[in-house]
């Protein structure tokens, strides 16, 4: 396994693999942090994974980073888990276009297809959650249709509303909060993404999920939302799933 070590600031290295970016890796990268929390360190505090490498935190009075280098580069000889990596599938109910989605348009006249179309092949992948970035909890994810890959507006909006759904390029993602944003926004979702009380699971994601949405009305929306405040909503969520 190639890969290169790097301080980041005084608590932190990075591990960047030689590879490019992809869903193997993205696995590879997943199946390291697994071996990294299974060996139990005292040193390590925490785990961010990304594209193409892991950042880990570490407590300097425990481990220098040359100790803490020098063990990680011993794992280069070791061969990681080979069996398949065992997922979850979250289903996100999203209400697409009108003033949920105002960029629909602009991405079906982008792709050459209709709306209708559009809105039929954003939902058929099962997304793979590369990352979480920019925003707390936001979700890049792979794998949508190359049809319907659209630049990032000319203009970024000054406000993007929280757990709008939007198109960048070849990817497409969930704003967990009300932020800046150039992504053309196609959708919107009830479910929130990020919730600071939930100490422990503020996230609903993490690397290595997989997404799949689900068209809803907007009496299904304001259904859902209500649900999620009287605490009734289930999301779908299927655990031990193989991609």
């Amino acid at each position: 396994m190639n890969f290169t070590i790097d301080p980041v600031g005084d608590t932190g290295i990075r591990i960047s693999f030689q590879e490019n970016v992809s869903s193997k890796l993205i696995h590879k990268i997943r199946r390291f942090c697994n071996y990294l929390e299974n060996m139990g360190s005292e040193a390590i505090t925490e785990l961010v994974p990304a594209f193409d490498s892991i950042t880990i935190y570490y407590k300097p009075h425990v481990s220098t980073y040359k100790q803490l280098s020098n063990q990680l580069n011993q794992m280069k000889d070791i061969p990681l888990l080979k069996e398949n990596v065992i997922s979850r599938r979250i289903t996100i109910p999203v209400v697409y276009g009108g003033e949920w989605g105002p960029d629909l348009e602009r991405v079906a006249r982008q792709s050459g297809l209709s709306v209708s179309e559009v809105i039929e092949l954003h939902q058929k992948p099962d997304y793979l959650v590369y990352m979480l970035g920019f925003l707390p909890g936001f979700p890049y994810l792979g794998g949508l249709d190359q049809r319907l890959a659209t630049p990032r507006l000319d203009k970024p909006r000054e406000k993007t509303p929280a757990r709008a759904i939007g198109i960048a390029h070849e990817q497409t993602g969930i704003y967990p909060l009300e932020s800046p944003g150039g992504w053309n926004i196609i959708g919107k979702t009830p479910i929130t993404l990020f919730d600071i009380h939930k100490t422990g699971s503020e996230f609903l994601f993490r690397a290595g999920d997989y997404v799949n949405f689900e068209e809803v009305s907007a009496e299904q929306f304001y259904y859902i939302e209500e649900q999620l405040v009287e605490e009734t909503y289930k999301l779908k969520i299927e655990e031990g799933y193989h991609a």
